[in-house]
């Protein structure tokens, strides 16, 4: 768990309370009794309790009718307290090691209950447990209801966006006193997480790609000594101490490159950039997908870009919405997401741009700033 501030540097709360009467609107809408959220993003992002994920049930318990409650181990209850939640106005309960906590909600839901949103990411034994203390009620994923507000960013979540997109951007900056050949690539990524502990809270993933693992997009750090001429793809995110995520990803040359590789990163880039330029409301999620990939496909390399243009971000590093075939959601000022074509050729090498960009009612917020061009060092 991570310390968070819950406030933007302007102070405005970033958990406010009309998120619960929004989510029971939208339960409502979509015909369930109730919601039933467990720790993790959503919990998060509906109270700003930050909550330890236990084998004790804590849930925030949100029924359509009536006074939502949030149930947590008598133990956990001082945290619960302390946290945002703390300020919501909300029941703060907690259990015994002695009680069922799962009998403790069904006896509160109305006897009516027939529909519930349990959130996505809930534990199976948990879900298992709420049915047979519900079993006349239905079970189906928050997510249909919680996704819908999520993926909208308010304006003091774009502040929060933007501030981890500068953090971020401040540890590709420094890359050159990390990223040199004869160094592993675990040598080098051990550096980085220091780094992004520096302007996070914690750090999220850490890839550096270098030669041949350059053409694996989620290659692990692994004790490969980086060679001169070798291309490197560092793709790096964390989690800001307001619970918001950070993700960008460059491609380095430690030498000089193959030119074959050269060219195919200014193929890329000019996908990336004609990606970026694209966001404005009403593109489709797919359309967007599509000007990279056109443009990848155009060059001769389509059938190496093996993954979808992006995904949405937020309080979690990959959620609603993904930019990708298929998709036919148009975008909306307030969705975040990120626009990372890739070029992968097996064995060889391969390349990633990687920006977020916030939709506006103008066009795209690119949050990552620093040069998006092949980055040399010596």
């Amino acid at each position: 768990m991570h310390d968070q501030t819950h406030t933007t540097e302007s102070g405005q709360d970033l958990y406010p309370a009309d998120r619960l009467h929004n989510a029971r609107e939208a339960a409502a809408r979509a015909g369930l009794d109730a919601l039933l959220i467990s720790p993790g993003a959503d919990l998060r992002y509906l109270t700003g309790y930050d909550a330890k994920p236990l084998e004790r049930l804590t849930c925030l318990v949100l029924p359509v009718e009536g006074s939502p409650f949030l149930l947590v181990p008598a133990l956990e209850q001082p945290a619960a307290q302390a946290s945002p939640a703390g300020r919501l106005g909300i029941e703060i309960t907690g259990w015994n090691e002695t009680d069922d906590p799962y009998a403790i909600v069904a006896a509160r839901l109305p006897a009516w209950t027939a529909r519930v949103g349990v959130d996505n990411h809930m534990w199976a034994e948990k879900t298992t447990a709420f049915h047979a203390a519900l079993p006349g009620a239905r079970q189906e994923l928050a997510g249909s209801v919680l996704n819908e507000l999520r993926m909208r960013k308010t304006p003091q979540e774009a502040a929060a966006l933007r501030r981890a997109g500068a953090a971020i951007d401040r540890v590709h900056t420094r890359m050159g006193e990390w990223l040199r050949a004869g160094r592993t690539e675990r040598e080098v990524g051990r550096d980085i997480a220091a780094a992004i502990t520096e302007g996070h809270a914690r750090v999220d993933f850490v890839i550096v790609g270098s030669g041949p693992n350059s053409a694996s997009p989620h290659h692990e750090l692994s004790d490969r000594v980086i060679r001169p001429g070798d291309p490197v793809v560092v793709d790096i995110g964390g989690t800001t101490r307001d619970g918001y995520c950070s993700d960008s990803t460059r491609v380095y040359a430690v030498g000089k490159p193959p030119e074959e590789f050269r060219q195919l990163h200014d193929v890329l880039l000019r996908a990336q950039i004609a990606q970026t330029d694209a966001v404005r409301p009403g593109i489709t999620a797919e359309q967007l997908d599509a000007v990279g990939r056109d443009a990848i496909t155009d060059a001769g390399y389509g059938e190496y870009f093996i993954h979808r243009t992006g995904h949405g971000i937020g309080l979690e590093s990959h959620e609603e919405p993904y930019i990708v075939s298929g998709n036919r959601l148009p975008l909306e000022p307030g969705m975040a997401f990120s626009v990372e074509p890739g070029i992968y050729l097996p064995g060889r090498y391969g390349a990633r741009i990687e920006d977020i960009v916030i939709c506006t009612e103008d066009g795209g917020d690119r949050l990552n700033r620093t040069d998006r061009d092949l980055v040399v060092l010596p």
